[in-house]
């Protein structure tokens, strides 16, 4: 999928378990006094990882970097477009791609994100209208089956 946009590497790379449960620990034995270099360490590894709930906790966890330290936001920007697009939330993806961009707009990781997602975009825009079109044919087959049958 993205042979042509090396930036792009995050969205077909996951983290494996035991990276994750590294990041795990730590963010667990700070507790209540988490660091925030921990937290974004964690989230990013919840992005990463193949599991839906992972990436829905880090996406909630990097919004709450992004909106708490201002100094954050840019790196929590790619980020949570990169866990939007793994959600499937498309729109999501490109509002914080299309922010990190306008801040910089020559990011190769964004630029190269924001590819990544048009294409997607294209890609299931494409097989929305086939399935559409197949459940017309089928709705025209059964059609024309009933219309016989009456004659």
């Amino acid at each position: 999928m993205t042979k042509d946009l090396p930036y792009a590497i995050d969205v077909e790379v996951p983290i494996t378990a035991g990276e994750l449960q590294v990041l795990r620990r730590q963010y667990e034995r700070e507790g209540s006094n988490v660091r925030v270099q921990t937290k974004f360490n964690f989230a990013w590894g919840l992005v990463k990882s193949p599991e839906r709930s992972d990436q829905e906790l880090g996406v909630n966890l990097l919004h709450e970097i992004h909106s708490s330290f201002p100094e954050r936001k840019r790196e929590c920007m790619y980020y949570l477009a990169l866990g939007y697009y793994k959600m499937g939330e498309y729109a999501n993806a490109r509002v914080f791609n299309d922010q990190l961009l306008a801040l910089e707009p020559q990011n190769k990781q964004a630029m190269s994100l924001r590819d990544v997602i048009d294409r997607k975009v294209s890609q299931d825009g494409l097989l929305g209208m086939a399935m559409a079109g197949g459940v017309v044919a089928l709705a025209g087959l059964a059609a024309a089956a009933l219309f016989k049958r009456t004659k």
